[in-house]
């Protein structure tokens, strides 16, 4: 049986101590500001970040150096047979379809995933996909598995600012501007490749009912019903925030309600998306589980 090693990136929000836990590889991912590169959760904590943010730090974003990816694949099939990799979605970066291109020289032992998944989904998928090896599929039955799903997630995310969507063009400035006074708490929407916006709220309890309501009939219409806890068929959830890690918490008791018996995961958004929607937001997303185990 081929030894198959799991590879994805920083933005599934798995951190380097974790993916050693889990027995996953995670490649960061890297950020510029004032012209100086950082790695997630190398060298950019959390913190750092967001402290950066709304200081008006100009941030970019910026996929792996080719070198850093076949740098990690080289390292790691010294001791796998094969590599399942899974970067964030191709709509959203094109890290994807880089690590696709440099995967054609490794005929066949790297096989990359583009799932079209990001923060909790992603890490989702990178856990699916370390049982799914551990069961014994190859790395190319996993992929295969993986892209015949990739569709059966949804994650939604509430705004809290207009401010960063209008910095990098998402919105207006004068949509910015009455969306501020009027207290629109925008939600959004990542199904696929891209992200996009989903509804507008006038608070915030309204924008997480608008999500709660999203998630159940997404679910239904996949599933034909709504699973309870328990149930063989009953979806992954998981929330995700940007700084907003106590709202989180709280947010999940009130959930409880809407899914008794859940258990719902929680990590921080991933950077990558937090630059372009900043401080305060909260997201929930499901994924439907695997079959094959």
């Amino acid at each position: 049986m081929d030894k198959v090693a799991i590879i994805t990136d920083s933005n599934s929000g798995i951190t380097q101590m974790e993916a050693k836990a889990l027995g996953i590889f995670v490649l960061p991912m890297p950020f510029t500001m004032e012209e100086q590169e950082y790695f997630e959760d190398i060298s950019l904590t959390q913190e750092q970040f967001y402290e950066r943010l709304e200081n008006d730090t100009e941030i970019a974003t910026s996929q792996p150096s080719p070198e850093s990816v076949t740098g990690l694949w080289d390292q790691v099939l010294k001791e796998y047979d094969s590599i399942v990799h899974i970067p964030m979605s191709s709509g959203l970066s094109g890290s994807c379809q880089t690590a696709m291109l440099l995967a054609e020289e490794y005929k066949g032992r790297v096989q990359v995933v583009n799932n079209q998944r990001i923060s909790v989904t992603q890490r989702r998928s990178a856990l699916d996909a370390k049982k799914l090896a551990e069961e014994g599929k190859s790395a190319e039955e996993i992929k295969d598995i993986l892209m015949k799903t990739k569709m059966d997630s949804s994650i939604y995310i509430m705004v809290d600012t207009l401010k960063y969507l209008k910095k990098g063009g998402r919105v207006t400035p004068a949509a910015a501007a009455i969306g501020e006074i009027l207290r629109i708490k925008p939600v959004l929407q990542i199904h696929g490749e891209k992200l996009d916006a989903f509804a507008k709220a006038r608070n915030v309890k309204v924008a997480k009912s608008m999500m709660v309501n999203a998630v159940k009939k997404d679910i239904t219409d996949n599933l034909g019903y709504l699973p309870e806890a328990g149930d063989k068929n009953a979806p992954w959830l998981a929330m995700a925030h940007t700084k907003n890690q106590e709202e989180a918490e709280n947010w999940r008791k009130e959930l409880a309600a809407e899914f008794p018996g859940y258990d719902i995961h929680i990590d921080p958004l991933s950077l990558s998306v937090a630059c372009h929607i900043g401080p305060g937001a909260l997201a929930l997303t499901w994924t439907k589980r695997i079959d094959e185990y």
